[in-house]
């Protein structure tokens, strides 16, 4: 079963609450030059006139490896909307919010293939804009819905491990690479638990140990215990991570479906804080039908 058509009559209303979300609880919502510190990225590679060569070949680690370190958000934005006010005005500014994060089967052929509780669920969460949104409560944010929202995320690797810091709510994961398999019983987590793999030049990251009733977007799509989500993960240039992503969800879904979530770096900045809870006003923006 797929979405129904009548369940996307409600985007424009979704971006307007997601951009009040975002510029309610922070500094997500201001341009990215704004994030402190102006300090100059080390080993960036530069062209003849001395600017950024973000199309230039990805750094490698000691073993050979792409590096994939750095600080990164999503490489879509969603279309200015005339009618969609910030604080700052009307598209006064573009903020990085990728389509994906109010729809993530947008690209599904067919859209996604639901059994049928989870459609209903959709829709309803949808068309109530609803207030249960874990991201709208300040809870944390999950794979793979972090990476189109509007928060910057660090990368470190080092032999054996990467690790994301996410300014929203000082929020990390781990993805180990030292070939232990994944947990058989764990303790259900918001981010999984993860282990990667090379394929060449590509990380494989499976991530399972999801705990129930997460959100892959705004519309609500949900996420179940018994997911597993496998990542791969490219760097072909300095400026760009591809993030292709599969999900495999037999409670909320007929079949596994893929999707794809690129990242751009971003150079000159830190991350700062960034924590929900200080003045959230992002459910009173929330309003459904």
């Amino acid at each position: 079963m797929t979405r129904r058509t009548s369940a996307r009559s409600t985007g424009t209303a979704m971006v307007r609450a997601l951009l009040s979300l975002s510029c309610a609880i922070g500094p997500a919502c201001l341009p990215a030059a704004a994030q402190w510190l102006h300090y100059p990225t080390r080993g960036v590679p530069r062209t003849p006139e001395g600017k950024p060569d973000l199309r230039a070949p990805a750094p490698r680690t000691e073993d050979g490896r792409p590096d994939f370190s750095g600080i990164w958000i999503t490489a879509s934005n969603v279309p200015c909307q005339p009618n969609v006010r910030t604080r700052f005005g009307d598209c006064s500014i573009e903020l990085p919010i990728s389509p994906q994060a109010f729809d993530i089967g947008a690209s599904v052929p067919g859209g996604l293939p639901y059994q049928p509780w989870a459609a209903a669920l959709a829709k309803r969460r949808t068309e109530d804009l609803s207030k249960e949104d874990p991201h709208a409560q300040c809870l944390p944010m999950n794979v793979p819905r972090g990476y189109g929202l509007p928060h910057l995320h660090k990368i470190i690797q080092v032999p054996g491990l990467l690790v994301t810091l996410n300014e929203f709510n000082a929020e990390y994961r781990q993805i180990f690479l030292d070939g232990r398999p994944l947990p058989v019983d764990p303790v259900p987590s918001w981010n999984g638990y993860s282990s990667g793999t090379w394929d060449g030049d590509t990380l494989v990251v499976t991530t399972s140990g999801f705990r129930d009733g997460l959100w892959l977007d705004t519309h609500g799509d949900p996420l179940t215990d018994a997911a597993t989500i496998t990542e791969r993960l490219r760097r072909p240039s300095f400026g760009v991570l591809e993030v292709e992503i599969t999900i495999d969800d037999p409670k909320a879904y007929t079949r596994p479906w893929t999707v794809t979530m690129n990242q751009e770096i971003k150079l000159d900045v830190e991350l700062i804080d960034e924590i929900c809870m200080e003045n959230n006003k992002a459910i009173q923006h929330l309003v459904g039908k």
